[in-house]
């Protein structure tokens, strides 16, 4: 089973916006924070081999850790799964800071060890300009992201003359607060922050540099997808069948495919080894 639960009721970001609107959050959060259970509904239902769970790092320490104890409680105690977990950053395998937190858990005892996972040092990851349009012309252009005079990125990501200027301001008013709101100005040598769901609002997290002749602009859906890693750099082959805004919105609530990828492996390995096991037995 591979699974995701609503990660704002337990992430930095949503906690402080659900405390400055006096909404509750974690598992009080009846919306969205008790989908974890729903999770363990299905565990307890179907009994898969193993389950993959993924989540925003602040999770293991939300609540100051009972949110957690209560995960791993259920998990292991109720459904009687092996569970291990470990936070990954994304960051060495896609140009984006994105830790997040993975909990593994398999129903038979067995020696996977989530630690020894090899994941590359993140000061050899990835920058952005293996994500972004060359606009050199050397890839074919694609609507509505580029046009045809050399794949340059199509001008309606560019944001306006009125966005940038609120942006600015806002981080000026929030710099004087000692507050760290405020906009991510990338260079294609830089590695972007956390791509949210919230992108399609004003694309603040993420803004690519232009020059001082033009505003930043926004990534377009295929860059997106590539930041995310469900298209390898330079490539455009995942199909985006949606409007930008539902784009953005699902790109950003999505996990990083090469991570998955490479946990996914490793977990393979067991399963496989647990079917053997388990053929044997019945012979």
């Amino acid at each position: 089973m591979l699974a995701g639960f609503p990660c704002q009721p337990f992430s930095l970001a949503g906690v402080s916006k659900k405390n400055s609107l006096g909404k509750s959050h974690g598992f009080d959060c009846k919306i969205q924070g008790t989908l974890f259970f729903e999770i363990a509904r299905i565990l307890e239902h179907h009994r898969p081999k193993a389950f993959l769970l993924e989540n925003v790092k602040n999770l293991k320490s939300h609540d100051k850790g009972q949110t957690f104890e209560t995960i791993l409680d259920v998990l292991e105690n109720k459904l009687d799964y092996k569970v291990q977990y470990r936070v990954i950053n994304a960051k060495s395998f896609v140009p984006q800071n994105r830790q997040r937190i993975y909990i593994v858990g398999f129903r038979e005892e067995n020696n996977f060890n989530f630690d020894d996972l090899i994941i590359p040092d993140i000061s050899d990851g990835p920058i952005l300009s293996s994500v972004l349009h060359p606009e050199d012309g050397s890839e074919p252009f694609e609507e509505p992201y580029t046009i045809p005079d050399h794949s340059k990125v199509n001008e309606k990501y560019t944001i306006t003359n009125k966005l940038w200027d609120y942006l600015k301001k806002y981080e000026k008013k929030h710099k004087a607060k000692g507050n760290g709101f405020g906009f991510g100005l990338c260079k294609p040598e830089d590695v972007a922050r956390t791509l949210s769901a919230r992108y399609h609002k004003d694309g603040a997290e993420i803004l690519i540099d232009q020059g001082d002749e033009k505003n930043p602009r926004r990534l377009t859906p295929r860059e997106c997808s590539r930041l995310m890693g469900f298209d390898k750099s330079g490539e455009s082959n995942f199909i985006i069948p949606v409007s930008d805004c539902q784009a953005y919105r699902q790109f950003g609530n999505s996990v990083v495919v090469p991570v998955i990828e490479q946990i996914a492996k490793m977990m393979g390995t067991y399963l496989s080894r647990f079917q053997y096991i388990s053929t044997k037995k019945c012979a």
